[in-house]
């Protein structure tokens, strides 16, 4: 919607037939246009389609996220985490991206998140499908250079939208043996309290609109040296540091609360 208060012809894309209507209402309320599409990237008549609407600028935002330990979570759960956040993006991006080099420029964003630069406990598979995405992005980059074609990324950190604390539920649809898993589902939530989405927002329209051409956009921006120190600790971990004893991040998940905000 902001893109198209811009001025840009938007092509806004939606999960299932469903949201179809419900997303025109909501531009019609904000009066602007769109033209709104069913597309779930994992189908692949779904992405033929999008073939057909002469996309110059893709964001890639189809994302669904999957918490719960990596020893606990179910092989169909992770199967899908990566069908959705990194092969079907990508099979629709491969044909996209192949448009844009014949036409000689594009712009192709990929929205990632934070935790494909750092983990949090319990979210290691969704964060596994985002390394894989910038490591798709920081190739694709360097392959789509000399034809014309930008690729960026968009980094959102804990932004309280109700994405983070969704994905602390989705264990209770797993198809799995309870008495199994090694943790207790129904005493975590998300490890962290979490910021006020409005900076990704902007952000993001910014960098899909060539207002900003920072390849890496990381929000909130009072995370980057946080961020940028997480990184680095791995190189100095030993692997007996704290055996035998609960890490202060994987605690966080028992003392926080759902939907914790931020203090300012």
């Amino acid at each position: 919607m902001r893109l198209a208060e811009k001025g840009f012809d938007v092509i806004a894309a939606v999960e299932i037939w469903a949201q179809v209507q419900t997303l025109k209402q909501q531009a019609a309320q904000r009066d602007v246009r769109l033209q709104v599409e069913k597309l779930d990237v994992t189908d692949e008549g779904d992405r033929r389609k999008a073939l057909t609407w002469d996309v110059e600028v893709l964001v890639n935002n189809a994302g669904v996220g999957e918490g719960g330990s990596t020893l606990d979570i179910p092989a169909a759960n992770i199967r899908r985490e990566f069908e959705v956040n990194v092969t079907g993006p990508l099979l629709l991006t491969q044909g996209i991206a192949k448009q844009m080099v014949k036409r000689g420029k594009g712009r192709i964003v990929w929205v990632s998140s934070r935790e494909g630069l750092n983990v949090n406990p319990f979210t290691g598979i969704y964060a596994a499908s985002k390394h894989a995405i910038e490591a798709i992005a920081e190739t694709m980059a360097m392959e789509l250079q000399e034809f014309g074609v930008e690729v960026a990324t968009v980094n959102p950190g804990p932004f309280l939208t109700g994405f983070n604390d969704r994905m602390f539920q989705t264990w209770q649809s797993w198809e799995d043996d309870p008495s199994e898993r090694l943790f207790d589902y129904a005493k975590l939530a998300f490890p962290r309290a979490q910021f006020d989405p409005e900076p990704v927002y902007a952000t993001m329209t910014a960098v899909a609109a060539g207002e900003v051409d920072t390849y890496r956009n990381l929000e909130p921006k009072q995370m980057i040296d946080e961020t940028k120190r997480l990184q680095q600790a791995p190189w100095d971990r030993k692997t007996t540091d704290g055996l035998g004893t609960r890490s202060r991040q994987l605690q966080a998940s028992y003392d926080m609360e759902p939907e914790t905000p931020i203090a300012v």
